[in-house]
């Protein structure tokens, strides 16, 4: 199964300047529990906003840079080839995005986790519409804001109908 996760604001924001626009612990604590053991796939620019490889997951980072390398990540040419070595290791595999690997990938996806945060934001990055007639929300929970989290957010998961 290939799972797309993403925190967006109310509409599809994710980035801004190549850094999330929000620091949301709770939300950060949910992403480590979906994707933790499995491999992960991102954009290059995705991975150096991070600034290194998560830990307890293979680090699959997208990039058509030839002359670039890092330590503790494998770098591949193509999603079809980090597809490949990602399947190898496990069935179950999470894109983290940017914006460029979200939209080339949301063809093949299965399945979608989506923090969604309860405002607007300056954007420069968005994520695809989640049209519902190609997605069913099966899963929704609220999260309230509280003294380290600034605002509400939903948890939400949806599957290809």
């Amino acid at each position: 199964m290939t799972t797309a996760v993403v925190a967006m604001g109310l509409g599809n924001e994710i980035g801004y300047d190549n850094q999330l626009i929000w620091h949301l612990p709770r939300d950060l604590k949910h992403f480590k529990n979906i994707t933790e053991g499995h491999p992960i796939i991102m954009g290059r620019k995705t991975y150096e906003s991070i600034g290194k490889p998560l830990p307890n997951r293979t680090n699959i980072v997208v990039s058509r840079r030839t002359d670039w390398f890092q330590e503790g990540i494998l770098i591949v040419g193509s999603v079809k080839e980090a597809l490949k070595f990602a399947k190898k290791i496990d069935e179950e595999v999470f894109i983290l995005g940017g914006a460029e690997l979200f939209k080339s990938t949301m063809e093949i996806i299965d399945k979608l986790e989506v923090t969604v945060i309860d405002a607007h934001f300056e954007a420069h990055t968005f994520f695809p519409e989640i049209d519902e007639k190609i997605w069913k929300k099966t899963h929704e929970e609220f999260i309230e804001r509280d003294e380290k989290n600034a605002y509400n957010m939903y948890f939400q998961t949806y599957e290809r109908r």
